[in-house]
């Protein structure tokens, strides 16, 4: 049996899209709730949770709707075309109220804002100019030029953002960290509480925009087991992760040519990129619309899949049929298990930007772009591997790899070569593709073609989740010690292996025949 590789890349636009959007939003929102608004990191991470936070109730909702859906389009699609227009319209109207606020920053000029600096001084004596604390970038009065422009030039000015030294005593850098950033969100605070109008919009078209990426989050992610037969799924879900790496690269690139991440353009007004991101979304979503017959790539899976039961002697079931006690345990414990590496996983793609800088005295990127690299250059031959030796005994060997990368990094300091820190984070790349690709097909395997998208909904529960605590407990940890950084995320990661271990149904069952394999196979040409 092989897997038609185009169908599922057609079918991958739709995650294509999703990983699209929240590569933007990760990246841009947090920037404009800090930077615009002036909002301390405490509430800015209070807002980024909301996602989550909706995820545990809209996921399982509108996946177990769409299980019920009967359109002539399919289960699935309708849902994908109504949510991802929907969430165009509300990236879009998000730009208006970050316009407005961008209007009222934009032409800031000393007097204005002056009296932000003066009470951000006053409240930190360290940095207060005469101070004997002063820093070093005061010495050469910078902290008068910085007074003396108009705070939106003031971003822009060479002299403030280049890393180039001051007589060759001190860095420029440390001006703008320490006095132009500082100024800027003081002041977009004051700015925010005397007309907090832009805020309230943006809120409120932020929580359309998540309700509306809700709408078809967990239909997108079951349509793939839907035209998959159930041996190839972990190959399909490789596929799919894939393309939902290929649109968050995309975005990436975009943001990195439209000079999104530069200091000087903190305060720029995100119009375009967000332009540039809907376009991204719609066109793949033309794709997805044009290519994709749902209804009968479902119905010729679903006949697949009743020959391989009949082939493996296995009883024919209905959508009705209820899950045994064995298997509800097999389901519980994959779920559980799914909690417990997420949390782990969570704690250190949440986290390590801290301590790569505080501990290992290192740049976070670029450690973090080489798991992304090797997790990505693993799916295919993942899911090839798994088709093999099965999913449970593929996510066994994916966990082990990830803790062991985890538990030798607490070992990790500054004077770790960085090849070693390289080869670590390659190591749990590829245990993390691992784990991932063969994770969601053990769930939806134990569904019927009538509820997939209910039990897709089950894992993204999960996942959201452990997602939403992970942040706060592992930062708890932190703040005690942040040597636990790599012990926290071993130990959840570690147990996950002890909850896989249990699990006895959910794993690929190959059919025997390869004749009649042959046969099946061909029913997909």
């Amino acid at each position: 049996m092989k897997l038609n590789y185009r169908r599922t890349v057609f079918v991958g636009f739709a995650f294509f899209l999703i990983c699209a959007f929240w590569q933007a939003y990760e990246t841009i929102i947090p920037k404009i709730l800090t930077d615009k608004f002036g909002m301390a990191q405490a509430w800015s991470g209070a807002v980024m949770a909301l996602d989550n936070i909706l995820a545990l109730f809209l996921l399982p909702f509108f996946g177990a709707l769409s299980d019920k859906c009967k359109s002539r389009w399919g289960k699935r699609t309708p849902f994908v075309v109504v949510g991802t227009v929907i969430s165009c319209c509300a990236l879009l109207l998000l730009t208006f109220s970050d316009a407005m606020q961008t209007s009222k920053l934009e032409a800031v000029s000393p007097k204005n804002y002056r009296s932000s600096l003066e009470v951000l001084y006053d409240a930190n004596p360290q940095i207060h100019p005469g101070s004997e604390h002063t820093s070093n970038a005061d010495e050469y009065g910078i902290f008068s030029k910085v007074k003396k422009y108009p705070l939106q030039e003031l971003m822009s000015r060479e002299e403030f953002t280049s890393i180039e030294m001051v007589d060759g005593k001190g860095d420029v850098t440390a001006a703008y960290t320490e006095y132009v950033v500082p100024a800027r969100q003081a002041y977009a605070a004051q700015t925010t509480a005397s007309d907090p109008s832009a805020l309230i919009l943006f809120i409120v078209l932020l929580f359309a925009l998540l309700l509306a990426m809700g709408v078809y989050r967990s239909p997108a992610v079951a349509l793939m087991p839907d035209v998959t037969p159930k041996p190839l799924r972990s190959k399909g879900n490789a596929v799919i992760n894939l393309m939902g790496a290929a649109g968050g690269i995309i975005v990436l690139a975009a943001g990195m040519l439209m000079g999104t991440g530069r200091a000087q353009n903190a305060l720029m007004g995100f119009a375009p990129f967000f332009a540039v991101v809907t376009v991204l979304m719609l066109l793949s979503l033309a794709v997805f619309v044009f290519t994709v017959k749902e209804p009968l790539w479902s119905r010729e899976a679903e006949e697949q899949n009743r020959i391989l039961e009949t082939v493996n002697e296995q009883e024919e079931t209905s959508g009705k049929k209820k899950l045994s006690k064995g298997e509800k345990t097999s389901l519980v414990l994959i779920l559980l298990s799914v909690a417990l590496w997420y949390v782990g996983y969570n704690a250190v793609s949440s986290k390590y930007s801290v301590y790569a800088g505080t501990v290992l005295g290192m740049d976070y990127a670029l450690p973090l772009l080489i798991a992304q690299a090797a997790a990505i250059a693993s799916y295919i031959p993942v899911g090839m591997l798994s088709s093999k030796v099965g999913r449970k005994k593929a996510i066994l060997v994916g966990v082990a790899l990830l803790f062991s990368a985890l538990a030798a990094g607490s070992f990790l300091d500054s004077s770790s070569p960085f090849l070693l820190v390289v080869a670590l984070f390659m190591l749990a790349g590829i245990g993390w593709a691992t784990i991932n690709v063969n994770s969601f097909p053990m769930v939806v395997e134990l569904a019927t073609g009538e509820n997939t998208g209910k039990y897709t909904g089950y894992y993204y529960t999960a996942s959201m989740a452990a997602q939403t605590v992970s942040p706060v407990l592992s930062g708890l940890f932190l703040d005690l010690n942040m040597r636990t950084f790599f012990p926290f995320a071993a130990v959840f990661v570690g147990l996950s292996f002890v909850t896989m271990v249990f699990v006895r149904h959910g794993d690929s069952k190959p059919a025997s025949g390869k004749s009649l394999l042959d046969t099946v196979a061909e029913m997909g040409d």
